[in-house]
Formats: structure tokens, sequence, C-alpha cells
């Protein structure tokens, strides 16, 4: 769409609504930072992602609608109404919950995750190599990256094993967790008019008529909803009775009490009772772990393996850098300074992220022209625009990363950036970046999914050489972004050449 639309275009919205499409950096700051508390995410937007945070209340709608990257309405576009006043969940909010898991994300709890990353990743290349032992062989990487990183999340973030990888068990809560995103999908339209059922619906009444209503994936929603509820509900239960008994029992468990739900629990309970989150927030905090780390994470990882399939040289070059770490290790695993140093696979990850998705006036940081020819400086939004702050129009801005903005080129990070990326004074958390989002509502895990990452591709390219098959790759466009081999298909698929190393 950048190429279609200047920084700020008006566009004609469902229903003859009039929508802002926005990527001008100055406006974005506006947006994420600097007035955050006045532009609100969409009301329906709020509501899925309030009843996805607390998807355990059975008198709710039953579902649990998890954003991609914390409130991203699809793969290229945030979606925020300028309305003053108050929203399940407004930034003071948003920052008071990521203020309670910030030392979980700190580099040097990264650091003592470590060994459960890479005690997964190793379970995965067992998997992968199980199946191409005989010989090259195709294997569908997309599938093994969602099912990998499900276990990473769930060791890593909740103490808790989804996938043995090397063998084919069934688990009722990583078979619901993998249906989500594809039931939430087929409701697409009818997530809009959640907030107005509710408002004309006595909540009694919500659930019960949820069963009867023909919408399309609606009880699959309700189903997996409900399997959720129970599940995280008992694997709270444990984790919190492993606590009270103490250090001991709680290191015999998955994640050996390093996990990021047990040090939450534990400072939890730390806290002075006025700081203490209670059992419904924490159950919170437990869904947005799970959900926010799964399908995003794989998916960049089967997007960058599907990158270094086309571009051999590029995998080539980053397999000898991280073939030099390893054996400046002496053959150990590369420690967590050591791999987040390692300048081509960053700029590799970073590449990929880069090119993945009151009354209010916004400035611009460059004037642009009206319809009747005005040049402008700043632009009035009334109350109630829905304003669409365009992550991959910005990402692939090329008046910012010049005229090769849309090419996939990891060797632009290994030199300093243009004046014209760091002048724009992108507001992300990231890397001039806004994949992650900006100011108090940024996504508070980025450095896990860099992690994650990181970790997978430092094992898996020691040990195989990954290729592109006959077999044609569609992306397409969903909450979040996915392979296909069939230009209409559903189903998600990346069949990748994969063969050993000598």
């Amino acid at each position: 769409m950048a190429d279609k639309y200047p920084a700020v275009a008006r566009l004609a919205g469902p229903m003859g609504r009039k929508l802002l499409f926005v990527h001008d950096p100055k406006a974005m700051h506006h947006i994420s930072v600097k007035e955050q508390d006045v532009f609100e995410e969409a009301t329906w937007f709020t509501r899925c992602v309030q009843v996805m945070r607390h998807p355990f209340c059975q008198t709710d709608l039953i579902m649990s609608f998890p954003p991609p990257l914390r409130f991203n309405v699809n793969a290229d576009s945030r979606c925020v109404p300028s309305a003053p006043g108050s929203s399940p969940h407004s930034a003071s909010t948003t920052a008071s919950s990521a203020s309670s898991l910030n030392p979980v994300f700190s580099i040097n709890h990264m650091r003592h995750m470590m060994p459960t990353f890479y005690k997964v990743t190793y379970k995965l290349q067992e998997a992968i190599e199980q199946r191409v032992r005989g010989g090259a062989a195709e294997v569908n990487m997309v599938m093994w990256m969602g099912r990998t990183a499900l276990e990473l999340v769930g060791q890593a973030g909740l103490g808790y094993s989804f996938d043995k990888l090397t063998e084919e068990t069934a688990d009722e809560l990583g078979d619901a967790l993998k249906s989500l995103m594809p039931a939430m999908a087929t409701l697409g339209v009818f997530l809009q008019f959640l907030p107005l059922a509710e408002a004309i619906i006595p909540e009694r009444w919500l659930a019960p008529l949820g069963w009867t209503v023909p919408i399309p994936g609606l009880k699959d929603m309700m189903r997996i909803s409900r399997t959720l509820d129970e599940k995280c509900r008992e694997i709270f239960t444990k984790k919190k009775a492993a606590l009270l008994q103490g250090d001991e029992v709680l290191a015999m468990q998955v994640g050996e009490g390093k996990d990021i739900m047990s040090v939450l629990l534990r400072a939890n309970m730390a806290a002075a009772e006025g700081d203490r989150l209670d059992e419904t927030e924490l159950l919170g905090q437990m869904s947005v772990l799970t959900f926010a780390a799964m399908d995003t994470t794989s998916n960049a990882l089967s997007v960058t393996l599907w990158r270094l399939a086309k571009h051999q040289d590029v995998q080539d070059r980053v397999r000898d850098e991280i073939r030099a770490a390893r054996e400046a290790a002496g053959g150990a695993d590369i420690a967590y300074d050591d791999l987040v140093a390692l300048p081509y696979l960053d700029a590799i990850c970073r590449e990929t992220l880069r090119v993945a998705r009151k009354d209010v006036v916004l400035p611009l940081s460059e004037p642009i022209r009206g319809l009747d020819g005005t040049l402008m400086h700043e632009i009035f939004v009334p109350k109630d625009t829905q304003v669409f702050v365009s992550i991959t129009s910005s990402n692939k801005n090329p008046d910012i990363w010049g005229p090769d903005a849309a090419e996939w080129k990891p060797e632009r990070w290994l030199s300093t950036l243009p004046d014209t990326v760091t002048d724009a004074k992108m507001p992300g958390v990231y890397s001039n970046l806004m994949t992650f989002w900006a100011g108090g509502r940024a996504c508070i895990g980025f450095k896990f999914s860099q992690l994650e990452m990181k970790v997978v591709l430092a094992v898996l390219l020691l040990k195989f050489r990954f290729e592109l098959t006959e077999k044609p790759i569609h992306w397409n466009l969903a909450p979040v972004v996915y392979p296909t081999t069939l230009a209409d298909g559903s189903k998600p698929e990346l069949p990748l050449k994969v063969a050993m190393l000598d």
C-alpha cells in the first residue's frame, strides 16, 4: 500500500466510514508514544484483546483473539481510533501489566533460559534428522517451526511441555492453541460486531446463543476457549502449589523454576499486597505469553529459512559465522552474549523482521498536498476517526530505507545505516523498525522472540542445508502471514529440501 498511497492518506472504510492510512514517522511517534493515551485501539479490537487476556470467564462470548504483534489488526496495520477516554486495554493498563513482566524479559533472565532454548532446539534437530537421515527430503518447515515455538513458549514461558517433538504425542492444550489462529481467521469481519452483540444481548445469553448462531468458526472458537480455560487453570494451580512447596520441588518441574510464569509468581508473592496481581490478571498474563510468542515467531523463522533457501550464499556465510563461534566456544553451545553479538546472524534476523508488517492533529515529518492542492504540515483528526498505522509501509519506505527498501539484503545492517533512517527518528523499540511497535504498548517480549530465532538458526544451520523445492510458495495475508503451496490454499505449508551436512 505504500506504493499506492502517501505517508498519510484518507481511505473509504466499511459502511462508508472514513479511515486514515498512516506511515509517516512523526505521526507514528505521536500515535504510539506522545499521545498514546489519546489514540486508543478500536472498540471491537480492545474487546477482543481483553477477552484474549482473560479467556477464562465462561460468561464471556468465549472467544480468545490473539493479536499477531500485541495489537496489530492484521499483518500490515494497526487500528486506533482517536476518541479520548478509557479502554479495557489502555496504555496505562498495558504499562502496569508490563512492569510486572519486565524482570523476566531482562537480558539477565534471558541468559538463564538459554539451556531450555537449546534443549528444545536439539529435540527439533533430532526430529528433522530422523526424516532426512536416508538422504535429502522434503520437509514442511512451517509445521516444525510452529511445533517448536509452542514447545519453547511452553517450557521457557509456562514451565509446561506441549510437544516432545521427536514423538507424535497429543496434548489437549497444545492442540487447542494450534487451532486458535485458523479458527479466528474464519470469523473474519464478524469480530467487528462483538461489542455490538455484547451491548444488546444480556450477558447470561451470550454463551448459549453462541452455540446456536450459524457463524463459521464460532463453535470451534468456543470449544477452544473452554479447553484453554480448563487446562490453563490446571497448569496455574500446579505451578502455584509447587512454588508454595519450595524451590526444590519447583526445580524438578519443566523449566526448573526458571520459566517466566514461575518467576512472575514468585515475584508476585513477594510483592507488597497493594502491588500484587490478582489471579485473574496472572491468568491473563499466562494467555498473553502463550499467544503472543507462538505463531508470530514461528512464521518469522519460516520466512527466514525460506529466504536462506533462496539465497545460498547468505546461508553459507551465516553458517561459517556460527561455526566459527561454536569453535571459539570449544565445541560447546554458544553463550547468550556471544550468540546475540554475531553480526551477520543479527543482520539476517533484523532484515527478515524489516521486510516481513480530544481533537487531535497529526504532525508530519514532510508536508503533503491535499486534494485541493493545499500544502499540509499537520492533519486534523476528528473524534472517532479510525487510523491504520502501516508497519509494513514504514519498514519498507523507500524514502527512508532507499530504493532497495523492498529487497531482502542483510548486508545493509553491517555498515552505517543511511542518514534518512536515523533522521526519521522511528519510535519503534527495536532497531529503527515498527515491527514490535513503540511506547507503552510495545511488545515486551521482543528479546524472547529474537533469542528464539537465533538459537534455532544457530543449531539447524550447522546440521542441515535448506533449499527450495519445485513447489511454488504463496504468502497469504492474515492476522499472521502464512505460506501455502496453493494460491488459494488455507493449510500452512513451507516445503523445503533439507539435507544433512557432511
